[in-house]
C-alpha cells in the first residue's frame, strides 16, 4: 500500500565550488518510517538551520562518494549531535566502501577533542558495494558504480520508500545504465555540471538532452549545476533543483 506522500527537500544541489552561491549536496527523503538525508555536503548544518530541519530527524545518511562536497558534512553532523543537538537515537550512515574510516579521520582532523569523545548514541557505518542491494529499515538501497572517479568508488542509488523510487545519479557522467535503472521511478535526480563541456566525469546538458526520451522516469530534476551550467540557464528546459524546493511524491 503506498504512503499518503514521500516528501523530498533540496538542502543542497551545489558542486564543491559553491558555483551560484548554492549549498553542497543534500537531499532530505521524509517517509512515514524513515527520514533519509542523501548526501551530505559542508554546508549541510547551513542548509538544515535555513530551512528549519530538526537534524534529529534524521535516520540514515546515504553517501554517493568520498568527495568533501558529498560527504564533508558528516564530522560536523556528528558535532552538532555531541554538543548543540545532544544525540540519543541510532544514526546509520551508509555509502561507498571506506565511509567508515574516512568519516572518523577527518572528524579527527577537523575536531580532534570532539573526535575522542564517547558518542552518546550508536552510529551503524555500512559499506554498500556495487551491484549488492541493501535492506535498511524500510528503505530499499540499490546501489550501482557511476564514471566520476578514476581511484575511488562512486556511487548512484536507485533507492525505494513508502511506494515510492527515487533515482539519484550522485556525480557521474553519462552511462547508459540510467535509462534501465530510471524505467518506473517516480523522481530522477541528475547531475548536470556543465552546459555543453565534455569531460569522462561530469554529465554536461546538451549531452542529457539528447538522451531524455530513453528515461522512464515520472519526473527529471537536475542537480549539481556548475559556473558554464548556471551561465547558460535560460538556455535549459529542463527542471532544475532550487534550494528549498520540496518535491511531492
Amino acid at each position: 500500500m503506498r504512503a499518503s506522500t514521500v516528501s523530498v527537500t533540496v538542502l543542497g544541489s551545489g558542486d564543491a565550488f559553491g558555483s551560484g552561491g548554492r549549498l553542497q549536496s543534500s537531499y532530505l527523503v521524509e517517509g512515514e518510517r524513515m527520514t533519509v538525508l542523501v548526501d551530505c555536503g559542508a554546508t549541510i548544518l547551513t542548509a538544515v538551520k535555513r530551512h528549519g530541519v530538526d537534524p534529529e530527524r534524521i535516520d540514515l545518511v546515504l553517501i554517493s562518494h568520498l568527495h568533501g562536497d558529498h560527504f564533508g558534512g558528516l564530522p560536523f553532523l556528528l558535532l552538532e549531535y555531541i554538543y548543540e543537538n545532544p544525540r540519543r537515537r541510532p544514526l546509520v550512515v551508509a555509502g561507498p566502501p571506506g565511509v567508515g574510516e574516512r568519516t572518523r579521520t577527518v572528524f579527527a582532523g577537523l575536531f580532534r577533542e570532539a573526535a575522542a569523545l564517547e558518542l552518546g548514541f550508536p552510529l551503524d557505518f555500512q559499506e554498500l558495494e556495487p551491484g549488492q542491494a541493501k535492506t535498511i529499515g524500510p528503505v530499499h538501497v540499490e546501489p550501482f558504480r557511476v564514471p566520476h572517479e578514476s581511484t575511488g568508488v562512486s556511487l548512484g542509488f536507485r533507492m525505494g520508500i513508502d511506494g515510492r523510487y527515487i533515482l539519484y545519479s550522485g556525480d557521474s557522467a553519462w552511462s547508459d545504465d540510467f535509462v534501465q535503472r530510471s524505467q518506473g521511478a517516480d523522481l530522477f535526480l541528475c547531475e548536470c555540471h556543465y552546459y555543453d563541456t565534455r569531460v569522462p566525469y561530469h554529465m554536461n546538458y546538451q549531452e542529457l538532452s539528447r538522451q531524455v526520451p530513453r528515461l522512464g522516469c515520472k519526473r527529471l530534476v537536475l542537480i549539481h549545476p556548475g559556473s558554464q551550467f548556471l551561465a547558460a540557464r535560460g538556455k535549459v528546459a529542463i527542471e532544475c533543483a532550487e534550494e528549498g524546493k520540496v518535491i511531492i511524491l
